[in-house]
């Protein structure tokens, strides 16, 4: 579920615990969890309702000043189904104290290597991974597009690629492009050994 940066941080110092979405077809349920910023937040709510009827209380804690201003940030898919979704924060993104770690035991290297191998192994495309790797450690901060064209790639398999690379804390992100992570930087060093 996609939180604009104030509304994340909302949720993490616990002044939003409410958002609005128009859906087609509800992405996410009860119980469920996502993360946004440096936080995992967690759905503990959802409910259809009828955008006429959100009060300004409800509002301010979606982080809008009114119930109009929910409104209006809802004319977007008017022909789908208004949920409110109840919102909490369950605690700090584990993505970050992975990625600072760069005391890799051989045990933690081999478990790195055969989780690459494994995604190499089941893509269409051929082995992929340490390609990647490399391209962000040469060129840290560049925009996806240009490491999507030196890879030969499409722009948008290219960032799902990395956000896998970052969920074993191997890269992260930054205001432009990616940079590898300590972690990262410290695999890459043993797997070249």
């Amino acid at each position: 579920m996609l939180l604009t940066a104030a509304v994340a941080r909302g949720v993490a110092d616990g002044t939003v615990d409410l958002a609005f979405r128009r859906w087609g077809d509800p992405r996410i349920h009860p119980g469920s969890s996502f993360i946004a910023l440096t936080h995992v937040i967690e759905v503990t709510s959802m409910q259809r309702v009828d955008p006429e009827r959100i009060t300004d209380d409800e509002a301010r804690r979606a982080g809008y000043d009114a119930a109009d201003d929910v409104r209006a940030a809802l004319c977007v898919n008017v022909h789908n189904p208004t949920y409110r979704i109840g919102l909490r924060c369950i605690g700090e993104d584990p993505r970050i104290a992975l990625r600072a770690d760069d005391d890799l035991s051989d045990d933690d290297v081999d478990e790195i290597r055969t989780r690459l191998d494994r995604m190499d192994a089941r893509s269409t495309r051929g082995p992929w991974t340490r390609d990647v790797l490399d391209v962000i450690a040469r060129r840290p901060g560049v925009v996806s597009t240009d490491l999507a064209a030196e890879l030969g790639r499409e722009r948008a398999g290219l960032k799902q690629d990395i956000t896998k690379l970052k969920k074993l804390g191997l890269t992260d992100s930054l205001v432009v492009g990616y940079e590898l992570s300590p972690r990262g930087v410290e695999f890459r060093r043993r797997d070249s050994e």
